[in-house]
């Protein structure tokens, strides 16, 4: 059985976890991300990597990254809130330090990609994942092919524009996001954007706060604009929403709500889905990343409950 070392790496945590060819965690684990300091960030890698190889024998290295990340060689243009990365190959400067294979993806990549192989888009050629978090980002398979772009900035759709009440643009990242909610319920509550809020505490409050619950509305009609823009656009078979988020029970019935408001989506009707995979999304697509690259992907063959 080969082993592989995982990393899905956030803007405020890095997930790690020792993997099988199969997809299974062996097991895992977490740290502070070093987001601005290069070579911190490479030895805090390495040092789970001399870990694991403590006890087993490590093929090789599957690493989830924000940002654009060319997933050929490694280079990060730009890898979001890991300003140390940007401009960097971590590929090869991982390399270097283990003397063990590298690969790295996108990390909304990597969530379509659990979702393709062993998650609720199996049966599907072409579907989209969205995932909300810091920022709105996404995956696309198109005809069984995972759709990067030309410069590796495909499902980039935090950046698209929408329209605020003022009439002003802003992108979808601003205001879809769990982020953007956050910032958004600061604002209206004249708390300090450097205060640390939990986004469950909105959702609680909304139960019996009007004002709140309008926000929160709001917020969920953003989602359904962008939703409803893609899917005009990429006509897919269905779409999955990732991040915490989607643990909500009636995040759904919310997007769907005002799906239906929205001219021309009863012609246009996608299937909507939450991802199967919550927080493993990043670590299990790395995998199969690594797996694909070296031509040998074991997608798990265990069925979904």
């Amino acid at each position: 059985m080969a082993y592989y070392v995982v990393f899905d790496v956030g803007g405020t945590r890095t997930k790690h976890g020792l993997m099988d060819q199969d997809g299974e965690i062996v097991t895992s684990g977490d740290y502070e991300t070093n987001c601005r300091q290069l070579e911190p960030f490479l030895e805090a890698m390495a040092d789970v990597v001399k870990q694991y190889q403590r006890t087993s024998d490590v093929s090789g290295i599957a690493i989830s990254l924000p940002g654009f990340v060319d997933s050929e060689t490694g280079y990060t243009e730009f890898a979001g809130a890991i300003i140390a990365l940007n401009g960097q190959n971590i590929k090869t400067l991982l390399e270097a330090k283990t003397f063990l294979r590298v690969e790295v993806e996108n990390d909304a990549n990597c969530a379509a990609l659990a979702e393709k192989y062993s998650g609720h888009a199996k049966e599907c050629d072409s579907f989209i994942c969205m995932t909300l978090g810091t920022g709105v980002g996404g995956g696309i398979f198109a005809g069984g092919q995972l759709v990067r772009g030309v410069s590796f900035r495909g499902g980039e759709f935090g950046m698209m524009l929408t329209e605020t009440e003022n009439g002003q643009f802003t992108t979808l990242n601003s205001s879809a996001s769990t982020a953007g909610l956050i910032r958004s319920y600061k604002e209206k509550q004249g708390i300090p954007q450097s205060t640390q809020i939990d986004g469950q505490d909105i959702f609680e409050k909304a139960k019996h706060d009007p004002s709140i619950e309008k926000l929160v509305d709001q917020w969920y009609k953003r989602i359904a604009i962008g939703i409803y823009n893609v899917a005009t656009v990429l006509n897919p078979e269905k779409i999955l929403i990732g991040g915490g988020v989607s643990a909500r029970q009636d995040l759904l019935s919310n997007i769907e709500k005002h799906l239906h408001t929205l001219h021309a989506w009863k012609n246009i009707q996608v299937k909507l889905e939450t991802c199967y995979y919550l927080n493993q999304a990043g670590m299990k697509g790395a995998l199969y990343h690594f797996l694909m690259k070296e031509g040998q992907l074991v997608p798990s063959k265990k069925p979904i409950h």
